[in-house]
């Protein structure tokens, strides 16, 4: 696009872009510290509980000093353990930190209240400072008998009772309505009506797939939103590839899985049989154990079949270095901890990276614990340096027509160029890697040698094999307290926007406390005991009256409840830079459906690869856009180059694959605006469904507006903003007509072909019109 047609396309659209598109500006949370349950800030609770009201406190603004780590335990106190808090203190043991039920003797209420700068805690030199009201908190918790608890995260799931709602409100459809209701009386709020029918069907549509009801779809649950209906929606929904797709694009995030190595050349690597796998995957519905435990450990499994060796590329998703001059064990030992990194975001909610240097300031992780979880991946024949772009890195098995044929039918290998397809994965060494405590966590100050195991806080080994299967084994016994609540409250942040757990990487004392914890067991247990079955949980969630709700906020609601945590209504959601993108190809009918095979390179502004080269040759080394419909494939498979992901797709909030990431970032920048505006396949995408309505309905304006709204909005206009499109549709021909926008260089933009029997003039004001159409802010957000 030229940049004279953009400063047109800019003055003609912004004036309407300005009045539609209104992104939910999203309040910076405060830190509600000491008081996580939701109450009023300045208020002390009538009893204390420890986990809910002072360990938040603690862990804040006490453990960086009085933590787990006890190499850096100032003045001998931990306050981490009862027993460490309780401990006599002093060369005369004359006085305690914490002494439970006397506050007055306690040295720790005395601290925290002095005047004196050389006595104060926190010290003013840590910046922390402790609220009047938290003083109270941590004095009333003492007087009330300093009762610890084990952390919530690290107490395994317990069956729960369903709360009982017995009232006139007949409202709820299963159990997770009974928990929510129970918390919204709680609150003293109560539920939002239910969505309108359209809206839900948007809303679950793109939640399970990606993309937006088609018009058949909506007429079709128009005409019975009936419960009945609603489910065979969900069923049909969970069975499509679409759905496989779009459950495959989120994990691509946690697996960190990109198309290239990253660092300086960003040489191209082949991974993408190994996306296909997942797609196949989440097609068969596989249980989530199997899942996992295929990608851990699948070349460990009795009789390892190449499906199961193909699905541990999930571990070598990571960068991998090819710049000379670098150490190769300095990198070697990065790749080790990128894998265990990954599972301990991935699988346990934790930060695992914490404890490399030294033990964990907040958890009760070791760094010993840490090289012990390190030492179940230290075990690949791998290479830290590459000695050039073209070497495979091993281990890696090759993928041929004949593999295809007889195991791997789900890799389209049709679309690939190479005969042989390599693809990176797991192998262990024939004679185990010696694993020691990596001093201040640098690859070569050897400590204490270890041996895999994990931290006595989560769960015991037992007598599991100290392999990665065995470590498979251990994520998924019966007991673990992580590993069920972590996957479920990504399914639940997927339908709701937030987790019940909102910080999703982090279970550990940082996190954040889950809003509703008894409906957060409940689910985990379900979740176990119905086979680890992700879509019948789905279903199971998507169900709930509390997924069903409307979005409409009155003022009081907003007051009580600004982030939504109680889900007395449902959340305002903006759709992910993939769904935003082939929502625009569906709402074309550009949208190439085709599954698997290598990724391809959509448009995205010239020179920018050739501008961030490193200079080393390659085919990263400058950007060729694909041919024919591969530039109109699903945004799952567009290239990812780690050190330029697609510019857009960032834009938008995508995770950079650079590191498993389980939490986009929701960011609104002018830029986004700019993309919606300008992005050639955004015009192309408009010009292409003007078209499709200007043939389907001739000489019908009001109709073809009519429909096109319908189609990026999945509701009809109503007559007032028919009559502003209509009357916009009018001012853009009047431009068109006089001159002030090109209509040649408009319609160059995209390569789709321009039927030559259509008004092109009247072509360009009703592409502007379905430009404006696609900038709303309803087309962007879920509903």
């Amino acid at each position: 696009m030229t940049m004279n047609l953009m400063n047109q396309l800019f003055k003609v659209v912004s004036v309407v872009f300005a009045c539609c598109l209104i992104f939910s500006c999203a309040s910076e949370t405060e830190k509600t510290i000491a008081l996580a349950d939701g109450a009023s800030l300045n208020s002390v609770p009538e009893k204390i509980d420890f986990t809910f009201h002072v360990k938040p406190i603690l862990s804040d603004r006490c453990f960086i000093c009085h933590g787990p780590d006890k190499n850096a335990v100032e003045g001998n106190l931990s306050l981490h353990s009862a027993e460490e808090a309780y401990k006599a203190l002093g060369e005369l043991k004359d006085h305690a930190a914490i002494v439970p039920g006397d506050a007055s003797k306690s040295s720790l209420v005395e601290r925290i209240n002095s005047n004196d700068a050389n006595l104060i805690m926190p010290p003013p030199e840590s910046n922390l400072v402790l609220e009047d009201f938290e003083k109270e908190i941590l004095e009333k918790w003492i007087e009330q008998g300093a009762e610890y608890k084990t952390h919530w995260a690290f107490i395994p799931p317990t069956p729960q009772e369903v709360p009982e709602n017995n009232d006139d409100q007949a409202w709820g459809n299963n159990e997770i309505d009974a928990f929510v209701l129970n918390k919204m009386k709680e609150k003293g709020m109560s539920p939002s009506d239910r969505a309108s029918s359209e809206k839900l069907l948007r809303r679950i549509t793109f939640d399970l797939t990606g993309l937006p009801p088609t018009l058949e779809q909506l007429q079709k649950f128009a005409a019975d939103p009936s419960e009945e209906m609603y489910e065979e929606v969900i069923d049909s929904l969970l069975l499509s590839i679409d759905y496989a797709e779009n459950m495959a694009a989120e994990w691509m995030d946690i697996a960190r899985y990109a198309d290239t190595h990253g660092y300086q050349d960003d040489f191209e690597r082949t991974m993408w049989p190994w996306r296909d796998w997942v797609i196949h995957a989440f097609k068969e519905n596989m249980p989530y154990d199997q899942f996992v435990t295929y990608q851990l450990a699948g070349d460990l499994m009795p009789n390892a079949n190449l499906e199961q060796i193909l699905a541990t590329g999930f571990n070598r998703n990571h960068k991998i270095t090819a710049e000379g001059g670098v150490i190769p064990e300095e990198y070697r030992v990065e790749y080790v901890e990128d894998r265990n990194t990954t599972l301990g975001t991935a699988f346990l909610g934790l930060t695992l990276e914490c404890a490399r240097c030294h033990d964990h300031k907040y958890d009760p992780i070791s760094q010993k614990e840490h090289f012990q979880f390190y030492s179940f991946f230290n075990n690949i024949p791998e290479k830290g340096l590459l000695a050039n772009a073209a070497e495979l890195p091993e281990p890696y098995i090759k993928v041929t027509p004949k593999e295809v044929d007889d195991i791997l039918g789900f890799i389209n290998l049709e679309k690939s160029e190479m005969k042989e397809v390599p693809v990176m994965v797991m192998k262990e060494m024939d004679k185990p890697r010696n694993t020691y405590i990596l001093e201040r966590g640098i690859y070569d100050q050897y400590g204490e040698e270890v041996y895999p195991d994990t931290p006595e806080s989560i769960l015991p080994f037992n007598d599991y094999p100290k392999n990665r299967l065995g470590l498979a084994k251990w994520l998924f016994e019966d007991e673990h307290p992580l590993t069920a609540r972590v996957a479920v409250n990504r399914l639940w942040q997927r339908m709701f926007g937030s987790g019940i757990v909102a910080s999703s990487f982090d279970f550990g004392n940082q996190g954040s406390l889950p809003t509703h914890p008894e409906l957060l067991d409940y689910l985990a247990i379900k979740y176990k005991n119905e086979g680890w079955d992700t879509r019948k949980m789905l279903k199971y969630i998507a169900m709930s009256e509390a997924y069903r709700q409307d979005t409409k906020a009155s003022p009081e609601k907003l007051e009580q409840d600004p982030e939504n945590k109680y889900l007395a209504r449902a959340s305002r959601l903006r759709l992910s830079s993939e769904a935003i993108r082939d929502q625009a190809l569906a709402f074309s009918g550009l949208l190439n459906r085709e599954v698997g095979g290598p990724s391809v390179k959509p448009y995205q502004p010239e020179g920018i690869w050739e501008e961030t080269t490193g200079g080393g040759g390659g085919s990263t080394a400058s950007y060729t856009l694909s041919e024919g419909d591969d530039v109109y494939r699903k945004s799952i498979y567009t290239f990812w180059k780690r050190t330029v992901p697609p510019p857009s797709m960032m834009t938008f909030d995508s995770s950079s694959r650079d590191y498993c990431s389980v939490k986009r970032q929701e960011t609104n920048t002018p830029l986004q605006a700019l993309v919606l505006l300008n992005d050639p396949q955004i015009v192309e995408a408009a010009r292409v469904a003007a078209v499709g309505q200007m043939e389907a309905n001739p000489n019908a304006e009001n109709e073809q507006i009519k429909t096109l709204f319908y189609k990026a909005t999945s509701r009809l206009p109503n007559v007032t903003e028919v009559q502003s499109l209509t009357d916009y549709y009018s001012e853009m021909l009047a431009k068109v007509e006089s001159g002030e926008i090109s209509t040649s260089e408009y319609l160059s933009i995209g390569r789709s072909e321009v039927p030559a029997d259509l008004n092109k003039d009247k072509l360009v004001a009703m592409t502007l019109t379905a430009h404006t159409i696609l900038n709303l802010d309803e087309t962007i957000n879920r509903g």
